[in-house]
C-alpha cells in the first residue's frame, strides 16, 4: 500500500509537521496548565503554611518544573508565529523538536515533585521515595524508552 505522503512537496510536508507539532502541543499545555494552577492554589491553604521547609521546597521545584515546562510547549507556537512567514519551517520543527521534549521532562518531573509532595506529607518520606521514583520510571519507560524501541 503507497503511503499517502510520497507525493507531498517538500514544503507541503514541512507545514503538515508543524501543524502536527502544534496539534501536539495542545495536548501536552492542557496537562500543564491544570497542573501549574493546583500548584499556584495550595500556597494560599492553611495547610502549605504549615509545611516543612522540605515541602515547601519540593512544591517550589514542581511550580519551576510547570513553568519551565510551560515555556518549552509554549516556544513552538510562538517560534511559528513570528517566523511563519520567513519560510523558517524546517528550523521551526528543527527547534521546536526539541523543546518539546525538554517540556515533556519538564511535565515529568513536575508531576513527579507533586506526587512525591502529596506523599510526603499524608505517608512519610520513606513511601515518597519509594512512589516518585516509580512515577519517575513510568514516565521514562511510557514515554521515552517505549517509542525509542519502536524506532
Amino acid at each position: 500500500m503507497p503511503d499517502r505522503y510520497e507525493e507531498e512537496t517538500e514544503k507541503q510536508r514541512l507545514a503538515r509537521n508543524v501543524n502536527e507539532l502544534l496539534g501536539e502541543l495542545r495536548v501536552a499545555q492542557t496537562g500543564v496548565q491544570i497542573l501549574f494552577g493546583f500548584l499556584l492554589a495550595v500556597v494560599f491553604t492553611p495547610l502549605f503554611r504549615k509545611a516543612s521547609d522540605f515541602e515547601q521546597g519540593l512544591h517550589l521545584a514542581a511550580v519551576l518544573l510547570a513553568v519551565l515546562a510551560t515555556a518549552m510547549l509554549s516556544a513552538p507556537a510562538a517560534w511559528h508565529r513570528v517566523l511563519f512567514r520567513s519560510g523558517r519551517r524546517y528550523e521551526i520543527l528543527r527547534y521546536g523538536n526539541r523543546l518539546v521534549l525538554v517540556g515533556l521532562v519538564c511535565i515529568a518531573l513536575a508531576v513527579t515533585a507533586t506526587i512525591a509532595l502529596m506523599v510526603k506529607v499524608i505517608f512519610g518520606l520513606v513511601p515518597m521515595i519509594v512512589i516518585a521514583t516509580l512515577v519517575a520510571l513510568m514516565f521514562t519507560a511510557v514515554w521515552f524508552f517505549a517509542p525509542l524501541r519502536l524506532r
